[in-house]
């Protein structure tokens, strides 16, 4: 009886082991409280490349190492190095360079904040801007910010706080402005 009944107990410890390791703990057929809806991404990618193209027109082609989408934000989030080439509308050539450590776009408006070491090369100015923090209008296809921000052309450092400017960086404005002229 005594053997019966330790085998009793083994079965039922075992049987209770089975049943317990049956699910995962949390996951009780319900989603786990701790993940608020809407924090994932929809989708995501690795070494992406999107185009701004308004008609036939390309007004920029932007390359990321990684991108996030989140389609109930309407907002496209972009690290891993970002690089974007900006395009005349004139001339259809490219018209400046900008690298930056991340991006985000409105999904909206197609608007994009660039964040991080932002550097904007104007291939036909040659000249340098490295700020933290670039926005980009889309429609107007104009580049500004309120951050610090310095630009350097040949002759020429500049300096400030604000700025604003046309893609190409051929028209400029900085605001609260210091600098070196050579």
């Amino acid at each position: 009886m005594n053997r019966l009944f330790i085998i009793f107990i083994i079965s039922i410890l075992f049987i209770t082991c089975l049943i317990s390791c049956d699910e995962t703990p949390g996951m009780k057929g319900k989603p786990n409280n701790k993940i608020q809806a809407g924090t994932a991404p929809d989708q995501t990618g690795q070494i992406v490349r999107v185009h701004f193209i308004d008609s036939s027109f390309t007004k920029a082609i932007l390359d990321a190492g990684r991108t996030r989408i989140y389609q109930d934000r309407m907002e496209t989030l972009l690290d891993g190095g970002v690089k974007v080439d900006f395009f005349s509308k004139n001339s259809g050539r490219r018209a400046s360079h900008l690298t930056s450590d991340s991006a985000v776009i409105d999904d909206k408006t197609r608007n994009m904040i660039a964040k991080g070491h932002v550097i904007v090369i104007g291939d036909s100015s040659g000249v340098v801007l490295k700020t933290s923090i670039l926005h980009w209008d889309n429609i107007t296809r104009k580049l500004f910010s309120t951050a610090y921000v310095e630009i350097d052309r040949p002759g020429e450092h500049l300096q400030g706080f604000g700025f604003e400017s046309d893609q190409s960086l051929t028209y400029y404005k900085i605001f609260k402005v210091s600098g070196v002229q050579r």
